[in-house]
């Protein structure tokens, strides 16, 4: 189906690319169009709110200003640098593709779609953007803010969930995108998206495009995206257990390589149902072969995932003596020399809990 024969096509870029020019929002990555940075911006802002990615875009590109300063970076450090934002794999797929920039296409972002795409965590929708921003090449980059504003401009009744709709939402953008100005056409769409065409109460009265809006024009724009509901999350709880022995050491144990916060460090984490409640003095006296002296209740840190969701039972416990590292992913660290390692936010939460 053709879903864009309906619009006028040259007025709705027009209307949308003067709008976008006077009212898009200062934003560091916008400063320039450094394909690195458009990457890196866009990275970032997968699945996370464009006013909590700005400080650490800001610090990123401090610490990681070139291709060349990230692919030569410390894993370790890139996490560090990333700590707080989530999704770790987004920084550890960034890294492992800049270095093959570096590499094969002595420090250039490519600007061949099919070299970019080849990429590691170059989807197509970071892919398009940076085409389109960095370099003007008129390829769509579909995001869930996309999707939203044309599914109610267009009239599009398919279920967003569904991976088959994204094609349907690439080829109305390849017949709507200005070749003359595909940067200001694909920044438009995810900033009308952003400001005006919001999930929920959209303010369809200061929307510069309603004229070429069929859902407005039908009154269903309040139904519009599609989307099926998201499965029921799953809920876990965890004791963290907090050690500390007598000369102020605490444990830290990193997580494995693939997975869930991968390569992050956190607190010794055990299931309720491996270590029940009154054995935990116990585990941890074998487990590290101390006398535990004292075990206090901190506050529950709960931290929701998009998946899951975890319930951390923290458990501050002093110990006798010298502690050692039980297992080979453990270090013995102060509070102070905890900073270095990258700990994913709920283990954050239990950091500043610490006396």
């Amino acid at each position: 189906m053709n879903y864009t024969s309906t619009i006028n096509i040259p007025q709705f870029r027009e209307d949308l690319i003067t709008w976008f020019e006077k009212e898009q929002r200062s934003l560091p990555w916008r400063e320039n169009r450094d394909p690195y940075r458009v990457w890196v911006s866009e990275i970032m802002l997968q699945q996370t709110k464009v006013d909590t990615v700005i400080p650490y875009f800001k610090n990123f590109i401090d610490h990681f200003p070139t291709l060349s300063a990230l692919a030569n970076a410390n894993e370790q450090e890139v996490l560090k640098a990333w700590e707080g934002l989530g999704y770790y794999s987004r920084a550890r797929n960034l890294q492992t593709a800049v270095k093959e920039v570096v590499e094969q296409y002595d420090a250039k972002v490519p600007d061949d779609p099919r070299q970019l795409g080849d990429l590691k965590g170059v989807g197509p929708y970071t892919k398009g953007a940076i085409l389109s921003i960095a370099y003007g090449i008129p390829e769509p980059a579909v995001d869930g803010n996309v999707m939203r504003v044309l599914s109610r401009i267009l009239r599009i009744e398919e279920d967003i969930a569904k991976p088959k709709t994204r094609k349907t939402f690439e080829a109305a953008v390849r017949d709507l995108i200005s070749s003359e100005n595909p940067s200001a056409f694909n920044q438009g769409l995810m900033e009308l998206g952003a400001l005006i065409c919001t999930p929920k109460s959209p303010s369809c009265l200061l929307c510069p495009v309603q004229e070429h809006c069929t859902a407005f024009r039908d009154g269903v724009e309040q139904s519009l995206p599609i989307k099926k509901k998201k499965t029921k999350q799953s809920v876990h709880t965890y004791f963290a257990l907090v050690v500390e022995d007598d000369t102020g050491k605490f444990i830290l144990e990193q997580r494995p390589n693939q997975g869930l916060l991968a390569q992050l460090w956190q607190f010794p984490m055990v299931k309720p149902v491996e270590v029940g409640e009154h054995y935990i003095a116990a585990y941890v006296e074998e487990k590290f072969d101390v006398k535990v002296s004292d075990m206090q209740k901190l506050e529950t840190v709960k931290h929701v995932f998009s998946h899951l969701t975890w319930f951390l039972e923290v458990r501050y416990i002093r110990v006798k003596g010298t502690l050692h590292a039980a297992d080979k992913n453990m270090v013995l660290v102060t509070k102070e020399e905890m900073t270095p390692y990258p700990l994913p936010v709920s283990h954050q939460n239990i950091y500043k809990q610490l006396p």
